[in-house]
Parts: C-alpha cells; sequence; structure tokens
C-alpha cells in the first residue's frame, strides 16, 4: 500500500460495550472486525472497556482526567468512526458504555457511529435506539444501517464457530460498514474544510 493509500485510510474505532464476567461481546466483535479488516480502506482499532478500565466516578472539568481517560483520548480523537457492540440489559445499554461516552465529548463530534447490539428476542434494539440517543446528544451522527443479533448465542456452529453459515449477519454488517465509510469520509473531509461548531 502507498503512502497516499495509507493517509486515506479511515480509523474505524469498534467499542466492546460490555464489561460482564462471561460476556457475548468479544465474540461478536471479533466476528464484525473480521470483516472490517477485509476493507483496504479501513484501519480497525479495538477498545474493550473491561481492558480499559474507565472509572465509573466522573471528575469536575477543571480536574486533571483519570490515567485510562487520558489513553483513551487520543484514541477516540484519532478515529474516523465508531462501531459500538452493544448487548441489551433490561431494555438498555451496559452502564460502562453510559460512561465511556460522558467521560468524553470533542472525540465523538461530527463524526459517524453505527451500532452492532445483540440480546433476546430484540436483538439488542431498545439499545441501540437509547444510544442513537445518546450519540446525538455528543454531536455524533448515528448511521441508519445496523447489525441486530436476536437470541445470538444460538447461532454457533457445530464446530464452535460463530455465526453459522446461513445466517443474515454477514449481510447486515456488508451494509453497515458501507454507510459507515460513506458518512466517515464525508464528515472527515467535511471537517477538514470547515472546523465543527459546537
Amino acid at each position: 500500500m502507498s503512502e497516499r493509500q495509507n493517509e486515506d485510510r479511515l480509523r474505524v474505532a469498534v467499542i466492546v460495550g460490555s464489561t460482564r464476567v462471561g460476556r457475548f461481546g468479544p465474540t461478536v466483535a471479533e466476528w464484525f472486525v473480521a470483516r472490517a479488516r477485509r476493507r483496504a480502506e479501513l484501519e480497525i482499532d479495538l477498545i474493550d472497556l473491561a481492558e480499559v478500565a474507565l472509572p465509573q466516578t466522573l471528575t469536575d472539568q477543571d480536574e486533571p482526567p483519570p490515567a485510562p481517560v487520558a489513553a483513551l483520548a487520543p484514541r477516540l480523537a484519532g478515529a474516523d468512526a465508531f462501531v459500538v457492540v452493544t448487548p441489551e440489559y433490561n431494555r438498555s445499554f451496559p452502564a460502562p458504555l453510559k460512561s465511556a461516552v460522558d467521560w468524553f465529548y470533542r472525540e465523538w463530534q461530527a463524526k459517524p457511529v453505527a451500532f452492532v447490539s445483540y440480546g433476546n428476542d430484540s436483538g439488542g434494539l431498545f439499545a441501540a435506539a437509547q444510544l442513537r440517543q445518546v450519540f446525538g446528544e455528543v454531536h455524533a451522527v448515528a448511521v441508519h444501517a445496523g447489525v441486530t443479533l436476536p437470541r445470538s448465542w444460538e447461532q454457533f456452529a457445530a464446530d464452535g464457530g460463530w455465526p453459522r453459515a446461513g445466517t443474515e449477519y454477514d449481510a447486515a454488517a456488508t451494509t453497515t460498514l458501507d454507510q459507515l465509510t460513506w458518512w466517515a469520509r464525508a464528515l472527515r473531509d467535511a471537517r477538514a474544510g470547515h472546523p465543527y461548531p459546537c
């Protein structure tokens, strides 16, 4: 890949939103990341909130950020787009994911975000719907397409692979990545020419 092509690549941060013991999120995230990495125009940064370990208590604005927050900030600021992988707990999304959104502000602005949600029969639709409102408040742009995985734990293949062949997940991931890439490029160009007013 040439230097110019490398510069044109879009940086996508894929965020694993669950920190629960025994969580299914890493399995879903690894599947999605594998598909995203097939695209030469994308550079993927996988961010696992369980490993990042952001504090749950936010500091005052005039206080220096805690070390985990300061370490994550440049990764989010350097991203052109985000994909949030979230479970649905009690018709909503996990508290650590809300804290992760709240710790930052400018890092999210004028960038697209897509959602890969999983859960029981709803497939995480309630969690994704609430996240659209939350990210809108920090001036991110939620793309229309998303991946919804109802009863995802039932999609294991006989050999233990996930998901099994024949699911519609791949088609949903393709459409989501298509829309995310379009918005990421458009908004990156817009930010370069006209700083986002906040």
